[in-house]
């Protein structure tokens, strides 16, 4: 007997397990298998915080959330209609996510005796049995039994082939969704094209999976989301790390400067090395430094040699790199440095989220050291932040922090990719040789944006001094004059301080123009703060959303928008950082949310703190 489908409007699953136990690759081919299909969808990979945490252990669990929909969706979800349980501790860790009745899809082989234990259930206790999930649909299936069965015939190991139960519940997941599984052949195809046993075992498990769903009799549904109407172009899925990646190619194109990335492998900024190591084909070159201060500093030599330097890193990279980071300032050569926000301070929580870097971005190094500061807010921006990263760099002459973090990082979105012809192109002049009545190079004679020129090494006439030690105005020449000290660090504030007036105006994202609260935010909060100002306004609430994207220096007009409305309210993934600017720059009243449990920020929390502002 076929199984009725119903269409509903939107999804949020969860995948959790072991972190060997394959969730973030099952997540991450659902979430291809949706983006072919046409949902709206948003990502949030959670992992393990251990690089080898014991196995079947709380520390140890690895989560993959998905949420996808018909219509436009901003955030990976509050919580979870459908939780995907490996393992014992995968339940206990997720279940305070999963709504009240809510989906349990539960691994049994994974709630044995010594799974229990592991995951710190009372002796004796099992939460399949005792009431624990009472108020939840639960579905206990035997993954593992069932995976062994559908390989009894391949002539592998049993550990290799308990490597397939991820396939297996990815195969009933198809099922239960009504999708097509050609996506997923085809990855696992290219895949495991040389290693013919693994692609059967894995294409076994999958079709197994979606048989076992057309078998068993305790589903009563299946279910089916439309695809999303979405405005008319192409689209593919994208992480942030790749967007970003691919936002510094395209840069690298459109300026002519050949893209060189000076670097020290970090979490959660590696993957943007990995794919600029992909991409030779566009003249681009990976340096992996022996360390955090080699990197940059090799970033520092291309640019001066005329290449579009890049370093990346997170927050405790950032701080090794900060001496270099005043060099290139006192240079004044263009630089973009990416730092991936991730939780703090030392070693701190490498795999999740925080917002905690801007204070480090502004004020984080010695002496007065002013630097630009942009920031990304969703993945699919990653690519427009960093292509205006570059732009910064290279048009005024200066170093550009670029913060993104771990939940924009890994979380994925789809993306409607530009054509090349739709970029504005990066103007890029180099200095190559004396004007006419001009005696002598000035390295530091400015420009109306206080930019100096750029000067490619060994370019005859046009030797310049260079180094760390203070530059005497126009000459270049080493200064130790404290009239021209003041003088030079007044005017690299002043350079930086004018990119204002090549930058938008800030706008709002939506809401009134004037009105009861503006909620302002910047980096990850982005979809949060969308999500409940759009569920305030339905209700007819006075509430804006503005969303930063240039940090230092403000939009010239953010000042007057803040004025317009009564109150000001500030969710950050930190202890309250862009506050005590915005306090300190516009003198304003304004309110704190605050956040730091390596999580993004959810829509249910901000409405219910906007709500109580309107009250």
């Amino acid at each position: 007997m076929s199984v009725p489908t119903r269409v509903i409007d939107d999804v949020v699953i969860k995948f959790a397990g072991d972190s060997g136990d394959g969730m973030q690759l099952t997540g991450s081919q659902f979430t291809n298998n949706t983006a072919l299909i046409g949902n709206d969808l948003s990502t949030f990979p959670d992992f393990p915080a251990e690089i080898r945490a014991p196995q079947g252990t709380v520390p140890g669990v690895s989560g993959y959330q998905l949420h996808f929909s018909s219509n436009r969706i901003f955030t990976p979800g509050d919580s979870c209609d459908v939780l995907v349980a490996m393992n014992a501790a995968a339940l206990k860790v997720n279940l305070k996510m999963l709504k009240k009745g809510g989906i349990i899809i539960a691994n049994t082989d994974g709630f044995d005796t010594k799974n229990l234990r592991l995951a710190n259930y009372p002796e004796g206790a099992n939460p399949l049995e005792d009431g624990t999930v009472s108020g939840y649909e639960l579905y206990k299936i035997d993954v593992t039994k069932l995976t062994r069965e559908a390989l009894k015939d391949i002539q592998m190991g049993v550990k290799e082939k308990d490597r397939a139960k991820n396939m297996f519940v990815l195969g009933f997941l198809y099922w239960l969704y009504n999708r097509d599984m050609q996506s997923t052949f085809s990855f696992l195809h290219d895949k495991f094209s040389s290693k013919p046993e693994i692609l059967e075992s894995n294409i076994k498990a999958i079709q197994a999976g979606y048989n076992f769903g057309d078998t068993i009799e305790a589903f009563t549904s299946r279910y089916k989301v439309e695809k999303a109407k979405l405005p008319a172009g192409n689209y593919r899925g994208i992480t942030g790390n790749t967007a970003l990646a691919y936002g510094l190619i395209a840069a690298s194109q459109m300026s002519s400067l050949p893209l060189f990335l000076g670097t020290y492998p970090i979490t959660p900024a590696s993957d943007i090395l990995h794919e600029l190591a992909r991409h030779k084909n566009f003249g681009i070159r990976t340096f992996q430094a022996e360390d955090e201060i080699a990197g940059i500093s090799a970033a520092i030599g291309a640019a001066y040699g005329g290449s579009l330097g890049v370093t990346t890193t997170s927050g405790p990279g950032m701080a090794l790199k900060t001496e270099a980071m005043g060099l290139a300032v006192m240079l004044e050569i263009p630089l973009v440095i990416v730092n991936i926000q991730r939780g703090g301070p030392s070693t701190g929580l490498p795999t999740k989220t925080e917002q905690s870097d801007l204070l480090q971005a502004y004020y984080g190094r010695n002496g007065e050291c002013p630097m630009p500061v942009i920031s990304t807010a969703t993945p699919s921006d990653c690519f427009d932040v960093a292509y205006e990263a570059v732009r910064i760099a290279v048009q005024h002459m200066t170093p550009v922090i670029l913060l993104s973090d771990g939940y924009i990082a890994n979380g994925s979105e789809p993306w409607r990719y530009p054509q090349s012809k739709d970029l504005q192109p990066i103007e890029v002049t180099f200095k190559k040789q004396l004007a006419e009545g001009e005696e002598k190079y000035l390295p530091y004679q400015r420009d109306e944006k206080l930019v100096r020129p750029w000067a490619v090494p060994g370019t005859a006439g046009l030797e310049h001094r260079i180094g760390g030690l203070e530059k005497e105005a126009i000459t270049g020449n080493v200064s130790y004059d404290p009239d021209n000290h003041e003088a030079m660090v007044k005017t690299r504030e002043a350079k930086v301080d004018l990119i204002a007036d090549y930058i938008p105006e800030q706008t709002l994202d939506s809401g009134p123009e004037q009105g009861d609260v503006l909620v302002l935010g910047w980096g990850s909060t982005y979809g949060a703060i969308k999500s409940a100002a759009a569920e305030l306004q339905e209700q007819g609430k006075s509430v804006a959303h503005a969303h930063l994207r240039y940090l230092r220096p403000f939009p010239r007009n953010l000042g007057a928008m803040l004025q317009n409305y009564k109150h000001i309210l500030v969710p950050e993934i930190n202890n309250g950082q862009l506050i005590k600017i915005i306090r300190d720059k516009f003198l304003v009243d304004a309110k704190a949310y605050n956040k730091i449990k390596g999580v993004p920020i959810t829509r249910t929390e901000l409405v219910s703190v906007i709500s109580e502002l309107l009250a």
